[in-house]
């Protein structure tokens, strides 16, 4: 059975969209190609059509033709920018929100601000714009998508540094710009792209017809692979059911290696071929811990890049880089691999191996894409406390020897010089134990030499004169390396043990102290003081507060925000986006803000800030860190559910006792309502008709029906319709419900006009009954004696419709859909009878019999009130 429900992904994708502008991209493979020619062709055809459209940034670049296309548009004038001794002009995003146009129109997506911007980049300062509801159209060539950044740099050889993120195209519509590669040629050598200097220099360079036919390639591709997921977005979105790629999961390891960045924007494009998820994983092995910075710092580049392209990052503890690997790829089952390989010599693989021969080797059912990367330029590791470290370790080391020395002189007499060799693998394995493996062999090599000078005969000489002691002596050279080693690999190995533990039970720590508070405020303070204690850092959290963003915990203590980290925080909020300090947003703030996101959207932004410069995360903790943000967030989530779940149980109660109400009035008040028409209909009878009867009899009809709309509405919510279709004809069920309407249209002239032609329809004859009932009701009331009231039916190409429509006031604009809520009323009158209920069991019987009611005004006066029958619930042919 296929699930054709739309899926509730797309539809967020869609709901997310609604009151952002759209964003129209004109790629092209290289400059020259029309993109800004195309842009302003389709804003001249905009403005034609009466669009506001008003020119952001337009660049020319002299060339006539184009400069002649702007002359019809508003040009905003550019904002100046101080900068030093310089004064710079760039695009005037707020003047562009001021101004608010439909349409903006800005070239050179990919730009870079000047300093003193609000946003480095340009594509931001378009994001902000969409944000505002403002559609726009720019331009990019293809070389600027960071994904494609160094494809490009491969065989152009020239290195993009402005770069535009996959996800801001991914939510854009593309169209892209094409000229042949010889056209193009032909137009910068005539100097249409550049002036004649530089036209040579390029056609030597960068346009050559091989390159320019790798870039249209790459545009053709990119622009199909967007229009494909928008597809898939769409299709997704109406429940169509189809076949979809599913199961693909990419795994990029990420090491120390120059590189990285390659690494990382292959496995992107990968993952965006197969329509997959993908992870960047890390493993720390021991001789992670002696990295240097510059190493560091190269992972921590390559995890934020991984993480602006969407992957999720991991961090694997482990032995060595072979078995976290695999154990990791096993765990996400995943079945596409990229790792990088750099140029190695046969002597360093044969002394480590090959991580990649390894796993083509180990895996099976897993694809192994491997991407060449730079070979590693630093031959030492070292972070900068090492050598204070290993020179200490070192003279320890030799003191446990000094202090094996004596002791073995003292022991001599007793156990002989036979025995003394195995004292000295003590100081040898206790150094390594304590200082790691290099100092524990200083220390060996110290303890062969004392060995050798002190009981070697002959004595106090390094010189050794029976073979019988040389070989004991490279025996216990050998040994205590071994030893020192072995005790330095486990002394490494229980350190990274440590730590995993130690993260393990600080993040099981901070669970447990967030389950156990059950407010906003206690979730806060723990949320800043765990985080604040385990990364050394200061943290504020701020929520939101009668529309307002304000602080509500913070550690070690509250701190004043400046207005420069307010902006950052109110955008974090606003946009989802982490921003201030070290981040791609508002850097003068002394704050880095994450936002707390959920599938609640975001409930909160968390503050970090650490003393110095540079990244309040360290590179080794952000891993951990983005672990805790998630807790956090999800504990959020979970205070605001269970709020919600307390409002939803309490409406429910409220609902249940008014259903009960409702219910035990409608039965107990029908009873002698019953009696009192029996006896108006019997002294009617005896005396003869007079007004005051007709009355009585009149209101208490009324009345009745108000109390069967109870009873109905009850049966409604509580879902206890059954409902009982047969071929019905309207002719004679909107005949049948006139009848019981006389006196209520008695003042009004009732129209009929429902051809007797129309099919037989498919609907329950007592539902329907009511439903015309009430329809006919609403419009005696409020339309104005002596008018007319029309029942009209129709045949339409989507099924059949039946509307009843009156003279009277119509309705209140905007609050059409909210009539056939329950006790609604307009102006203070009821629109059903009394109860303001009417229309809502109009609604009711309509949806259990599969049609559809609405209501609107009419052009002239008065309001219409619609049901209507689907084409499956018309008859074909007359029942036999």
């Amino acid at each position: 059975m296929n699930d054709t429900r739309p899926s509730p992904e797309a539809l967020l994708k869609a709901a997310r969209r609604e009151g952002r502008g759209r964003l129209k991209i004109f790629l092209g493979a290289a400059p020259g190609v029309g993109k800004t020619f195309e842009m302003l062709r389709e804003g001249a055809e905009l403005l034609r059509t009466g669009t506001d459209v008003v020119a952001g940034v337009i660049e020319t670049h002299g060339r006539s033709d184009t400069d002649r296309l702007t002359t019809p548009f508003e040009i905003l004038p550019r904002a100046q920018i101080v900068h030093g001794a310089h004064k710079l002009e760039e695009f005037d995003l707020d003047a562009m929100l001021v101004r608010h146009p439909q349409v903006a129109l800005i070239d050179e997506f990919a730009h870079t601000n000047a300093p003193g911007s609000r946003h480095p980049k340009r594509w931001q300062d378009i994001e902000e714009l969409r944000a505002a509801g403002i559609d726009v159209l720019s331009t990019l060539n293809i070389q600027h998508v960071e994904s494609l950044n160094d494809v490009v740099a491969g065989f152009t050889r020239v290195r993009v540094r402005e770069t535009v993120p996959d996800a801001v195209l991914d939510d854009a519509e593309i169209e892209v710009v094409d000229v042949p590669p010889d056209e193009l040629i032909a137009r910068l050598k005539d100097g249409k792209v550049y002036i004649p200097a530089e036209a040579t220099r390029a056609l030597g360079h960068f346009f050559s017809k091989s390159n320019l036919s790798a870039l249209r390639e790459l545009a053709l591709r990119r622009a199909a692979q967007t229009v494909d997921r928008h597809l898939l977005d769409h299709v997704a979105s109406l429940g169509e059911a189809g076949t979809w790629a599913g199961g693909e999961r990419v795994v990029v390891a990420v090491g120390d290696q120059p590189g990285g960045d390659a690494l990382i924007r292959s496995a992107k494009r990968l993952a965006d071929a197969l329509h997959a998820s993908w992870t960047a994983v890390v493993v720390e092995t021991p001789r992670t811990a002696t990295l240097s910075a510059q190493a560091r710092a190269r992972m921590a580049d390559a995890l934020d890049l991984a993480t602006g392209l969407g992957a999720t990052i991991a961090t694997v503890p482990a032995r060595s880089v072979l078995e976290g690997l695999v154990a990791h790829i096993r765990e996400a089952r995943a079945t596409a691999v990229v790792i990088g390989k750099s140029r190695r010599s046969w002597w360093f693989e044969l002394r480590h191996g090959s991580v990649v021969d390894q796993l083509v080797r180990g895996l099976d059912g897993v694809a192994i894409h491997v991407v060449p990367v730079t070979e590693p330029s630093e031959t030492v590791r070292e972070t900068p406390g090492t050598r204070p470290i290993f020179a200490r370790g070192s003279l320890i080391g030799l003191g446990f020897v000094v202090a094996s020395t004596a002791l073995s002189r003292l022991l001599l007499p007793l156990v002989g010089a036979n025995a003394i060799d195995l004292l000295y693998l003590l100081p040898v394995i206790a150094t390594a134990t304590l200082y790691g493996l290099r100092s524990s062999l200083i220390a060996s090599v110290g303890a062969a030499l004392a060995y050798n000078f002190f009981f070697l005969p002959p004595l106090y000489t390094l010189t050794i004169t029976d073979p019988h002691n040389v070989v004991t002596l490279l025996v216990f050279v050998i040994v205590a390396i071994v030893a020192s080693h072995l005790a330095g690999q486990v002394r490494r190995e229980a350190n990274i043990g440590a730590r995993t533990a130690t993260e393990n039970a600080a993040l099981a720590s901070f669970g447990q102290r967030l389950a156990a508070v059950s407010d906003e405020s206690g979730t806060a303070i723990a949320t800043c003081e765990e985080i604040a204690a385990l990364l050394g850092v200061s943290t504020i959290l701020l929520s939101e507060r009668d529309g307002r963003h304000v602080a509500i915990a913070a550690a070690p203590t509250m701190m004043q925000l400046s207005p420069i980290d307010i902006a950052a925080a109110d955008w974090a909020f606003d946009r989802g986006e982490v921003t201030g300090r070290d981040s791609g947003t508002l850097t003068a703030s002394e704050w880095q803000f994450h936002p707390l996101k959920t599938a609640l959207g975001v409930l909160g932004v968390l503050g970090v800030a650490r003393e110095g410069s540079g990244d309040p995360i360290p590179a080794d903790k952000r891993v951990l860190f983005a672990t805790l943000i998630g807790q956090a967030a999800l504990a959020h989530e979970r205070l605001q559910l269970e709020t919600q779940a307390r409002e939803v149980n309490a409406l429910k109660q409220r609902d249940d006792l008014r259903a009960t109400l409702l219910s035990s009035i409608g039965h107990d008040l029908k009873t002698p309502l019953t009696a009192v028409v029996a006896a108006a209909d019997h002294l009617a009878g005896e005396h003869g008709a007079s007004p005051a009867s007709a009355t009585l009899k009149s209101e208490a009809r009324r009345l009745r029906r108000v109390f069967d709309d109870l009873v109905e509405m009850t049966r409604i919510e509580a879902g206890a319709l059954v409902v009982k279709r047969e071929a019905t004809d309207l002719t004679d069920a909107v005949a049948a419900a006139a009848r019981d309407l006389r006196a209520e249209l008695a003042g009004h002239k009732l129209v009929l006009d429902v051809p007797p032609t129309l099919p037989l329809v498919e609907a329950d004859p007592r539902m329907l009954h009511h439903v015309l009932i009430n329809l006919l009701g609403n419009a005696a009331k409020f339309a104005p004696v002596g008018s007319d009231i029309v029942i009209e039916g129709r045949r339409t190409p989507d099924g059949l419709t039946l509307g009843v429509l009156d003279e009277g006031p119509g309705l209140p604009a905007g609050q059409e859909a909210h009539l056939f809520d329950r006790f609604t009323r307009v102006d203070g009158n009821d629109r059903t009878g009394g109860t303001g209920l009417g229309l809502a069991i109009v609604q009711g019987f309509a949806h259990a019999m599969g049609l559809r009611v609405s209501a609107a005004n009419r052009e002239n006066e008065g309001s219409a009130f619609v049901v209507a029958w689907p084409p499956a619930l018309i008859c074909r042919s007359l029942p036999e």
